[in-house]
């Protein structure tokens, strides 16, 4: 689509990708709050569903993209690497939206969210033993791997449902400090939407225009990332994994400053969870319209790249449940600098392995 074009061009047209996905994917995430309150789905398993599909539509544009192409190594870095990458947005709001307070894992405080986390670890760990099998084990593309992936994120997205109404061995009560309510943000996002009279007709339309456009940009970028990589030298796991999952990132950081400036931890902490427990489902996707399995075509890069995501999240499920009170630097707490320190070594590993 972009081959001949200047590097200049190529670069313009994916920062102009990214800017639309941000923009698309802000008011995706706005209306997705919305539609799941005016239908009942709530926290409920299509509500759960719904929300991690809206929020990872950029991430569908690029699967779907690359792999009609047949450029997995574009879709494999960009689906674990966005793991990671979006794991770091974490310490930026704890950095940006509670620069000078507590941490906000002392805020979040909350033994769902540690579920969450173990659900992104597990569907990782799944990942990464099914790229061990062999890809002639497979029907129209799909192989077993890529079914266990959705069958152990359905049962866990399942699980965390009956985990909000109910634990059995918990005693009611919020932890010290942690936040009182989880669903501020989308309470308050519904109030204004009624104050402004939005109708569901006027949010459904919306919430389409915004999912058509960040499809369209999701493509753009899987493209012009392709030739800016082939440009630079670079192979497709390594962009995936770095420019095109951060500019795939930045809806997630918008709504999550959003949810930390209205007080609702918890959601900001969640949706990063919930969107990287969904990320693997889309192996299943690549290997559909490519027609071979996925996962199998896995490099030691996109292993390692897997491995940089669950030893992030591992960080921050220790901080939900230690707690810190007190920053460390940079206005964050000691479980977010961890995290900003790993990913950046992780990168320069991740750098060094990718070389021929």
């Amino acid at each position: 689509m972009f081959s001949g074009m200047s590097l200049l061009v190529l670069i313009i047209i994916f920062l102009a990708a990214a800017a639309a996905v941000w923009v698309a994917g802000i008011a995706l995430s706005d209306t997705s709050d919305l539609l799941s309150e005016r239908f009942g789905l709530g926290e409920a398993l299509g509500g759960l569903i719904l929300l991690a599909i809206a929020t990872n539509l950029p991430e569908i544009a690029i699967t779907v993209s690359a792999g009609l192409s047949h450029q997995l190594d574009i879709a494999i870095g960009n689906i674990l690497g966005g793991i990671a990458i979006q794991t770091v947005v974490l310490a930026l709001l704890d950095a940006v939206g509670l620069h000078g307070q507590p941490p906000l894992t002392w805020f979040a405080a909350s033994l769902v969210l540690v579920l969450e986390g173990g659900l992104v670890i597990g569907v990782l760990i799944v990942a990464i033993m099914a790229s061990m099998l062999s890809g002639a084990v497979s029907v129209a593309g799909v192989g077993p791997g890529d079914l266990l992936i959705v069958i152990f994120w359905g049962i866990g997205l399942w699980l965390l449902g009956k985990a909000r109404t109910d634990l059995p061995w918990q005693e009611k009560g919020v932890a010290p400090g942690a936040q009182k309510g989880r669903g501020v943000a989308q309470a308050e996002k519904v109030k204004q939407a009624k104050d402004k009279g939005h109708s569901t007709t006027r949010t459904v339309v919306v919430f389409a225009l915004a999912s058509v456009v960040t499809l369209a940009a999701g493509v753009v970028l899987e493209q012009s990332g392709e030739a800016i990589a082939t440009d630079w030298g670079l192979s497709g796991v390594l962009f995936g994994a770095t420019f095109l999952a951060a500019a795939t990132a930045l809806p997630e950081l918008s709504t999550g400053l959003a949810a930390v400036k209205l007080g609702d931890y918890q959601l900001a902490f969640s949706d990063i969870f919930g969107g990287n427990a969904f990320l693997p489902v889309l192996f299943i996707v690549a290997s559909v319209l490519s027609g071979q399995s996925a996962l199998p075509q896995a490099t030691s890069v996109d292993i390692y790249e897997a491995g940089l995501g669950i030893l992030l999240t591992t960080v921050y499920i220790w901080g939900l449940v230690f707690r810190p009170k007190r920053n460390a630097i940079l206005g964050m707490g000691v479980d977010s600098f961890v995290v900003v320190v790993l990913y950046v070594l992780g990168t320069v590993g991740l750098i060094a392995i990718s070389r021929p």
